[in-house]
């Protein structure tokens, strides 16, 4: 009884925080606001989740979405590993994980997981986003990244970054 009271607990802690990112996403698209770091207690919630259902895909998600918020790129990685076993063509996760390869330095890892994302869905803004920040700021390979910032822009041509992106791929095809 005892355990099934803290599965209880877990999962509406879960279902509570999902329900709770759903509505911020609903409430303004136009204005950015970071991720609230979750705290050690919410993180350990998330493996206590995930280690009780290690086949919900959604439980390893939502593990390396919080690890990634809290910046422990390398734990989040392995959460996301863990995602992709039971759901290998997620392309939000394959996006997410780059860019947590990318927190730990491990660029040519970023861009592997980027390419493998949209080798998937080719549609994928972030995706193309993600790759050209990578092959721009940490790979230094100006045209690659031109590429990748146009076909965000031809993807999502009134992203609220648009035009940043637009000064971006004119800084960089200046550069030769």
């Amino acid at each position: 009884m005892k355990k099934l009271m803290s599965i209880m607990t877990v999962l509406v802690f879960v279902l509570n925080v999902y329900g709770c990112q759903q509505k911020k996403e609903e409430k303004s698209q136009l204005a950015y606001t970071p991720p609230a770091v979750p705290s050690t207690l919410e993180i350990n919630q998330f493996e206590q989740a995930a280690k009780m259902s290690p086949k919900s895909k959604e439980a390893w998600i939502n593990l390396g979405n919080a690890l990634m918020d809290a910046q422990r790129y390398g734990e989040a990685v392995e959460a996301y590993q863990k995602a992709l076993v039971l759901d290998p063509k997620n392309v939000s996760v394959r996006v997410d994980m780059g860019t947590c390869y990318r927190g730990t330095g491990k660029f040519d890892k970023a861009v592997e997981e980027y390419r493998k994302a949209l080798k998937i869905d080719p549609n994928f803004p972030n995706g193309h986003r993600n790759l050209a920040v990578v092959l721009s700021s940490d790979l230094h390979r100006n045209k690659e990244a031109v590429k990748e910032f146009q076909k965000y822009l031809e993807l999502k041509p009134a992203a609220p970054d648009a035009d940043a992106i637009r000064q971006t791929i004119q800084q960089l095809s200046a550069v030769k």
